[in-house]
Order: C-alpha cells, then sequence, then structure tokens
C-alpha cells in the first residue's frame, strides 16, 4: 500500500481556534491522555495502514510540532523507503483567510507532481480516531468515485463539533448532496472528518481549479461547488471520534477516554498502537499518603496526593495533602500540599501554590496558563 497512497496530514483551519491552549501551539502539538500529542493520532493511522509517505503541512506556532516529529523514526515508517516530510507556508499568519488548506498545497504543488503514488489520503491534525486507511482506499477504489469522504454520526453537535464541516445527504436518496458547517441548530449531524481519498492527479486539478476560483478556498470549499458534477461516496466512521475545535471539546474528549469502555474502543486492538516520541524518565512514585482513583498517570510523576478522574502528564508533582479531580494536569507542574483543583485544565511548567481552591465546572473547566505560577 506504500506505493499506492500519499499521506497528507493538515492543519486546522484558520477560523478553528481553542483558547488558552493554543495562544502557546497548533492544536496537532496539544497533549493528549498524558503521553501523546493529537498528530501521533492521524501519523499512526497511516503508519498502521502501510503509508510510509507522509505529508505534514505545518501552519503557524511550527517549533513544537517540529520538535516532536523530528526525523519520524518513532512512528515505525520503513527506514528505507519511508519518510516524513514537513512542509510549510511562508506568507501568512494561522488567522489569515489566505492561510487555508489550498493555499498549502498550491505552494507545494511540485513536490506533489513529483511523488509517484497513484492516490492520496488526506486527515486532519486537530481530530482524533482510529482508522484503517488501507481499508478506506481499497473500498474507494472498488466503488469508482472521484473522491471518498470520511464521517461520523453524532447526536450532540448543538453542543460540540462547532466550526466542523458537515455531509450534506439529499433527502430522498441519501446520496450526497454538498458540504455545509455544523452551527449548533441540531443535535444529529453527519460529522465531516476532514479526511479524503481520490487519485492524486485528480487531488492536484481540484487544488488548481480551487485556487482559480477564490484564494480562500478550502478543498471541502470546491467539492461543494462541483458537487453536482462529481461522484462522491461517503464512508461511515464508527468508534471513538473527538474534534478539538473549542477549549470544552479538549476537555470533554480527554475526560470521556477514563471510561474504560470508550477507551478499549480506541486502544485496545495491540496490532494498531498508537506512536508518540518517548521520554525516557522513572517510573512514577507514589507516596503512601497517595491515593488514585480512575486516572491516567504519566511516568516520572511524584505522587502524594489524592487524584481521582483525571489525566496526569509526565513528571508532574502532587504533593501529599493536595487534591486533584477531574482535570488534566500537563507535564512538568507542580501542585503544593493543601491545594484542591477540580475541572481544570493546567498547562505545562505551571505551579499551583499559593492558592488552596482552584476550580471550573464540568461545562466551563478552568484554564491555568502555561508557566503561570498561582
Amino acid at each position: 500500500m506504500s506505493d499506492k497512497a500519499l499521506g497528507i496530514i493538515t492543519p486546522a483551519a484558520n477560523f478553528i481556534h481553542v483558547d488558552g491552549l493554543q495562544d502557546y501551539r497548533p492544536v496537532g502539538a496539544f497533549s493528549f491522555l498524558g503521553r501523546f500529542r493529537v498528530i501521533d493520532f492521524p501519523i499512526s493511522n497511516m503508519s498502521n495502514s502501510g503509508i510510509d509517505r507522509i505529508q505534514v503541512y505545518v501552519g503557524g506556532q511550527p517549533r513544537s510540532i517540529v520538535e516532536h516529529i523530528g526525523s519520524g523514526r518513532h512512528y515505525n515508517i520503513n527506514s528505507k523507503r519511508g519518510k516524513i516530510q514537513l512542509l510549510f507556508s511562508h506568507k501568512n499568519d494561522s488567522t489569515s483567510i489566505y492561510n487555508n488548506d489550498v493555499s498549502y498545497f498550491y505552494e507545494n504543488l511540485a513536490i506533489l507532481e513529483r511523488a509517484h503514488q497513484d492516490y492520496i489520503v488526506i486527515a486532519p491534525s486537530y481530530m482524533v480516531y482510529r482508522q484503517d486507511f488501507n481499508k478506506f482506499i481499497d473500498e474507494h477504489i472498488e466503488s469508482g468515485a472521484d473522491i471518498s469522504l470520511l464521517c461520523h454520526k453524532v447526536n450532540n453537535a448543538k453542543e460540540a463539533y462547532r466550526n466542523c464541516c458537515t455531509i450534506n445527504l439529499d433527502k430522498e436518496t441519501k446520496e450526497f448532496a454538498g458540504i455545509g458547517y455544523n452551527m449548533g441548530n441540531t443535535k444529529e449531524k453527519l460529522i465531516f472528518m476532514d479526511t479524503y481519498c481520490m487519485k492524486r492527479d485528480f487531488f492536484i486539478k481540484l487544488i488548481k481549479e480551487a485556487k482559480s476560483i477564490s484564494s480562500a478556498y478550502y478543498l471541502a470549499n470546491i467539492i461543494h461547488a462541483k458537487r453536482n458534477e462529481l461522484n462522491v461516496r461517503i464512508a461511515p466512521h464508527k468508534g471513538y471520534f473527538a474534534a478539538l475545535t473549542s477549549f470544552n471539546d479538549y476537555y470533554n474528549a480527554s475526560m470521556a477516554l477514563l471510561d474504560i469502555d470508550m477507551s478499549e474502543s480506541i486502544f485496545a486492538d495491540e496490532s494498531w498502537p498508537f506512536y508518540t516520541r518517548t521520554t525516557d524518565a522513572c517510573p512514577t512514585k507514589y507516596l503512601e499518603s497517595s491515593k488514585v482513583c480512575n486516572s491516567m498517570v504519566s511516568n516520572g510523576c511524584i505522587i502524594g496526593g489524592e487524584i481521582e478522574n483525571s489525566i496526569i502528564g509526565r513528571n508532574v508533582t502532587i504533593e501529599k495533602g493536595a487534591i486533584v479531580k477531574n482535570s488534566v494536569i500537563a507535564a512538568y507542574s507542580t501542585i503544593k500540599a493543601g491545594v484542591r483543583v477540580e475541572n481544570t485544565v493546567v498547562d505545562k511548567w505551571a505551579k499551583l501554590i499559593h492558592t488552596e481552591y482552584i476550580a471550573g465546572t464540568p461545562d466551563k473547566p478552568a484554564y491555568i496558563k502555561r508557566s503561570d505560577t498561582i
């Protein structure tokens, strides 16, 4: 399959901004479940599917993405013929309307034209899911469609998946009728997962046509504009799916995976590992005073306090007498004795030492900035 398909991973759209966390890094570089970055999931899906030529398009604030991906060897990509290639846009800031996926592709058109793979698979860096792209490609080829789009049916579109694209179906035929946006007006939606499969030559043709129509076009826009001319196949996705388009989405997606059944829906298959850049550290040390319940705790931590329904990143210190509930604590943070934290996301290197109580609510979690002392 590696010779058949080129993998492409795109950054979050310019109209997506996750308050707080995205001030320091792109969504793909967000810490997830303590030890992963969000971008690990699409890269691992491609690697596990036998796609070992992968282009990663990098938007604003690229440092953390570049450092994390590095040579890409930790993604189990064939060292002789495989390669992860980081590609950049040099023209626009991340919020500019000109900063869209079509502009990224167009700037790097020569590289796409030189590729030898017949097909391309595109996946976003701000969504978390498991998908066998090998099967996705084979079913696309068998269908004879121009384009295949991966989608997920949800029943909470009023509260989540805001700013995500949606798939519109004809009411009578149930066939593809266009791409819209989730405006939060109905509960049930068919969320487009920004994941495509098509022939590489056809993809290049679409990019050139989109660029000639509008400099603000996304790939989804040109497909919608040509919806009556194209044979578009809709591929349903099953299992865990998260789109990190808001701070609440990030918090809820993290908390959801503390449920063992939900977690097993994405992690239980040992033949489908999710790779990440490893960090050498000692195992976590649990003091006699510690009490941990239904939580994920990464390596290198020192735990003396109480943790419940929480995710703890690497090298975190939670002292005796501290209490952490329903929270996400990022790497290298410190929570001193006597501090109680609930329904909160604590960013990297933060120190909670001069306060007794920090709490948000499940509907509106609190956020502590990176490197802040509270």
